[in-house]
């Protein structure tokens, strides 16, 4: 098994994702051949390979031939055809340390990544990595192999959340970063100014990539099981504040919700995919569900 990877995913769940699919729904930018429209014209339109039928697809590229030989569906790839270059930004700041169980949001967002990776290369796709909290602390540029996931998997393994957020502020300069389109995969509990946060989303849907959001969040923080009067510490300012969760639960709830519905609301006027993410979800079952509900959109 694979190292680095292997810290995040064991061998029944890489085998479970090795026959899921993330296509980007917009043309990108590439290197090698793939399954993805390029956005360079008439370069080739010469035959090939193969790929499984993905429903979406173009009907008119079936090969009917092969359906007649081995009775399931085959697409026929042609050279002008691109790769998909996928970049993982991974939020490291304090609160991502959070957990009110097993498993922290970082530890999540990290398993979450490496699935996500995974599924990329086995496409034949690229990927890379920027892993920030007040600024981007680590850049690892797409690459098309697991040697390189394995040690973008053991950068993030080395790493333990700390630092304040500045999740704007540092979006906008990795829209400035990468030039060419590519799809870009937030992950983070996105405790920042959220207007700020929106703006910075958009600075990427303006340079044209495939924006998905994944908002990982706790379960406690959703729902504020806290039974009993306790004190309460910022993960990244250590600043305190005791109160009765019970007397500021109806409160908490709606702002909870309001802070939620911005994002939402804002990702689908963008078209930006957003999906809340907790941390008790089987990271396997999330990630396929989540692929196959987008492979069902338009």
């Amino acid at each position: 098994m694979p190292d680095g990877l292997s810290q995040f995913l064991n061998l029944s769940e890489m085998n479970a994702l090795s026959r899921l699919v993330l296509q980007s729904r917009y043309a990108v930018d590439g290197n090698l051949s793939g399954a993805h429209r390029s956005l360079q014209k008439g370069t080739s339109s010469e035959f090939s390979d193969h790929r499984q039928y993905i429903q979406g697809d173009d009907p008119k590229h079936i090969d009917w031939k092969v359906l007649g030989r081995t009775d399931r569906y085959f697409v026929r790839r042609y050279e002008d055809e691109t790769n998909l270059r996928v970049y993982l930004v991974i939020d490291r700041s304090g609160s991502m340390g959070y957990a009110s169980g097993d498993q922290t949001k970082y530890r999540f967002a990290c398993r979450l990544a490496a699935a996500l990776g995974y599924v990329v290369l086995k496409a034949r796709d690229s990927v890379g990595l920027f892993l920030y909290a007040d600024q981007i602390d680590r850049q690892m540029e797409a690459a098309n192999s697991f040697a390189h996931l394995n040690n973008m998997m053991r950068v993030l393994q080395d790493v333990e959340p700390s630092s304040k957020t500045a999740t704007a502020s540092t979006l906008h300069r990795i829209a400035e970063t990468v030039r060419r389109r590519a799809m870009i995969i937030v992950i983070s509990d996105l405790l920042d100014d959220e207007s700020t946060v929106v703006r910075a989303l958009a600075h990427f849907r303006k340079q044209h990539h495939d924006v998905i959001l994944f908002h990982v969040l706790d379960p406690a923080e959703l729902d504020l099981t806290v039974a009993k009067a306790a004190r309460f510490e910022d993960m990244e300012t250590g600043d305190t504040v005791a109160c009765d969760p019970q007397e500021i639960a109806r409160a908490y709830h709606d702002h909870f919700a309001e802070f939620l519905d911005h994002y939402r609301q804002a990702c689908r006027e963008m078209k930006i995919d957003y999906r809340l993410a907790l941390t008790n979800n089987p990271i396997g079952h999330f990630v396929r569900g989540y692929l196959s509900e987008r492979l069902r959109q338009p």
